[in-house]
């Protein structure tokens, strides 16, 4: 406790030092947005593996999903100086609980699908190209690539949630792996067991999912930022290993929070209004 003191003490003692004004060269936000997209009637993809699965499978629900890859795209928009296209490809993996009957037990499938979705955000303009020592193997003669003017775009996205799973006939599903281009890339398909083969004419599967995700456009500038001092490490690197659980167990909070739910009015209130004023959303 005297230590946390300490340092409590000593950081307005570190602020009052005259700041130095240094130049930085940072990762610059110029734009960006979030988005709540409900991705409606996506079709999965099934490898030679699973196929057989949902052929036989009398119904279907999803069991989870999460987001194996995205591929971004960044373009310039000829006639708006400044403002680019950002094509995002999505690439889910998607854990299906297959029921055969009712007596028998729930098998496991996994399967991909595919989403697409632009947007354009301000990237401000650049002309020149960088250059810089960094070594890397695949680059020229060693040395890392020139970083072409276009903007950096960078993508978060939170786990997807799968709101619904149903089977359906292959004529009343999107071909969503259509809009993405080349297929599915290799680092995507060696995420799942066996080979992915032309979707199966009788059986197919459609998903439903809820996607959460900020998309950025970033440069990379010089500027002027003001500097206290150097980060010097305050505390001492622990080296003492505790083998005893019990005294590991005695550290840990109690979780009050699990056993007495908050109230209603402590949480987030659903608001029937502005969920069902959304504009509906289409398989593309």
């Amino acid at each position: 406790m005297a230590e946390r003191n300490n340092s409590a003490a000593a950081a307005p003692e570190t602020a009052k030092k005259t700041a130095e004004a240094v130049c930085a060269d940072i990762s610059r936000v110029y734009d960006s947005c979030a988005d709540k997209d409900c991705l409606n009637d996506l079709r999965v993809y099934f490898t030679d593996v699973d196929e057989e699965v949902i052929g036989n499978a009398a119904s279907v629900r999803c069991h989870g999903c999460e987001v194996c890859d995205v591929i971004v795209e960044v373009d310039k928009i000829p006639f708006n100086k400044g403002f680019y296209s950002v094509d995002l490809t999505y690439f889910f993996k998607v854990t299906l609980d297959a029921i055969i009957c009712p007596t028998s037990p729930v098998v496991t499938a996994h399967g991909c699908c595919v989403f697409t979705k632009k947007c354009i955000l301000y990237g401000s303009e650049g002309n020149v190209k960088v250059f810089t020592s960094e070594f890397r193997p695949e680059g020229e003669c060693g040395q890392r690539a020139h970083v072409t003017t276009n903007p950096v775009a960078k993508v978060q996205v939170a786990e997807p949630i799968c709101l619904e799973a149903k089977l359906c006939h292959p004529h009343d599903c999107c071909d969503n792996l259509a809009d993405a281009g080349g297929g599915i890339p290799l680092r995507v398909r060696n995420r799942f067991n066996g080979e992915f083969r032309r979707p199966c004419p009788d059986r197919a599967v459609k998903v439903t999912l809820g996607l959460f995700s900020i998309v950025q456009l970033s440069r990379g500038v010089q500027m002027l930022v003001p500097a206290y001092d150097f980060c010097v490490p305050a505390k001492e690197c622990s080296c003492e290993i505790n083998d005893n659980p019990c005294d590991a167990f005695r550290k840990i909070r109690f979780p009050i929070d699990d056993f007495f739910p908050p109230n209603r009015n402590e949480s987030l209130e659903f608001n029937e209004a502005e969920v069902f004023s959304e504009k509906p959303c289409g398989c593309k």
